[in-house]
């Protein structure tokens, strides 16, 4: 083959090149249908980011999920392919005046040039859960609370909007706490999306008792479709699935698919539900939704899966079609840009935490709650069961300092340095134990390292120099911290600062 042949043939390879990233860049999915049949199916959110909610705005995806008993609340990320997230913050970096805790189930919708953000929460007077909006002209600058929409006899969680006719309507699930079967009710807005208009009409109701929750509602080819979720939510033994039902009017009667469910568990990944679909500029429907990885069980938490919907142009009904994201990367914070990185969130029901950063150091400290035996723990969602974290410690004093894998304020593992002395540590059931301790000889800076394998086998160790470590023995090969994982979050590595006088910290990394 001559060179003119040659440089004929590259050209024509690098004009493909170009035309599919031009294509992608474009369309922002073009690339998405050779994920579709891999082996491999991966997380586009990966890590615990449940409920998932998305819209698109222009060329741009936003998503959000439920961050339950963390804060900052309702993480919120950003896309322009539906593949690749950057979080770009929180819906509140404060907790709204009304609510106490549960922040569950978010909802994003655009209308009219405003964002709004439907999400449940627990009232403070009662406890009750009730759904609360929030308003943005720019979602990465934050939301402004409205207050509850809607409280509904024992409870009001899951809302999803919609709008037909020009109206807004507002589905939701109710009598879940009650003995009787569930139904997914529907209240129309008014028009600017705040308050509910006359009485709710009845969706669907779970008469099988299997549960029914997690609904989204979207118009395609004259009907309006229902997909929910049955079964169970959470935990180990979670039995999540997604179904569907379809009627001519969005106040129904809706006749449920004869194939359901039309999402179960597939490969490595079980218990999928709960998500949203969102059209693309291509007229395209895509389903974000969460599941468990089969793999790594509840210590990652339900991940933000993506799936494309085929609809069948015979019967109108859709086949949904799991597609792969990509390896997630590791993270580190040298705490170098003076605020504090998107990724963190702490558990503010039982701390206040206090956080300083000055010249590349944070300073960590706080005002733990009289029920909280753990201290002030500043913590990151986990990607993969097997990782390692590392941290600096730069200050030396009476508290206690240094790396933790945190489930709740009474179920946490970790290790640290108290004075001189580095101390491994578990809190089970509200109660302490050291499981061995060294003398550290006051070294500056102190390195410390966790090591997880499987979500809750943990080794640890220390050095004053860094990369050679020493391993702190605990009795066994490994201290087993199953006891970590609440009901319906992963467990979650991160800083640590018990007592008096803040833990400074140099860095902090997290390698899977």
């Amino acid at each position: 083959m001559n060179a003119a042949v040659l440089f004929a043939s590259f050209i024509m390879q690098m004009l493909v090149y170009f035309s599919m990233h031009t294509e992608k860049n474009n369309s922002g999915i073009s690339f998405i249908e050779q994920r579709i049949t891999g082996d491999t199916i991966r997380p586009v959110i990966p890590g615990d980011f449940a409920d998932p909610s998305v819209i698109r705005v222009g060329n741009s995806y936003y998503a959000v999920g439920t961050s339950s008993e963390w804060a900052p609340h309702y993480p919120l990320f950003k896309s322009t392919d539906l593949i690749h997230w950057k979080q770009s913050g929180y819906l509140f970096p404060q907790t709204p005046a009304w609510a106490s805790s549960s922040f569950w189930a978010p909802e994003l919708y655009y209308r009219n040039g405003i964002y709004y953000a439907y999400y449940t929460a627990r009232k403070k007077a009662d406890s009750i859960s009730c759904i609360g909006v929030a308003t943005s002209k720019n979602p990465e600058k934050g939301f402004t609370d409205q207050g509850i929409v809607l409280e509904f006899h024992k409870e009001a969680i899951d809302p999803f909007i919609i709008e037909s006719d020009g109206k807004l309507f507002m589905s939701f699930k109710a009598y879940g706490l009650d003995n009787r079967p569930i139904e997914l009710l529907c209240y129309q807005l008014t028009d600017d999306g705040l308050k509910t208009v006359g009485e709710p009409f009845m969706l669907l109701r779970d008469d099988e008792k299997i549960g029914l929750e997690g609904q989204c509602i979207i118009k395609r080819n004259n009907y309006y479709y229902i997909f929910y979720s049955a079964g169970s939510c959470c935990g180990s033994k979670c039995s999540y699935h997604v179904n569907i039902a379809r009627s001519a009017s969005l106040k129904g009667p809706y006749t449920k698919y004869e194939n359901n469910p039309v999402l179960t568990e597939y490969g490595e990944w079980k218990c999928t539900g709960h998500g949203t679909i969102v059209n693309t500029a291509k007229g395209e429907d895509y389903y974000l939704y969460h599941a468990y990885s089969k793999v790594d069980d509840v210590y990652t938490g339900r991940q933000g899966m993506l799936a494309k919907l085929e609809w069948d142009k015979q019967t109108g009904w859709p086949v949904i079609k799991p597609i792969s994201g990509e390896n997630p990367a590791s993270f580190k914070d040298d705490f170098s840009t003076g605020k504090l990185n998107n990724y963190w969130q702490w558990d503010f029901r039982h701390a206040q935490p206090q956080i300083k950063i000055e010249k590349g150091v944070l300073y960590l400290s706080g005002k733990p709650t009289a029920d909280n035996a753990t201290g002030i723990a500043l913590s990151v969602r986990p990607y993969k069961p097997n990782y390692a974290i590392t941290a600096a410690v730069v200050n030396n004093n009476a508290s206690l300092k240094g790396l933790c894998i945190y489930g709740d304020a009474n179920q946490s593992a970790g290790i640290g340095i108290k004075n001189n002395i580095v101390q491994v540590w578990y809190i089970k059931d509200n109660e302490k134990k050291v499981l061995n301790a060294i003398n550290a000889n006051a070294a500056q800076p102190l390195y410390l390292k966790l090591a997880v394998k499987d979500g809750c086998k943990l080794r640890f160790y220390w050095s004053d120099v860094a990369g050679k470590w020493n391993e702190i023995v605990t009795g066994e090969d490994y201290f087993n911290a199953g006891f970590l994982p609440p009901w319906d979050r992963s467990p979650r590595p991160g800083l640590l600062q018990q007592g008096n006088e803040p833990a400074a910290f140099d860095f902090f990394e997290i390698r899977y």
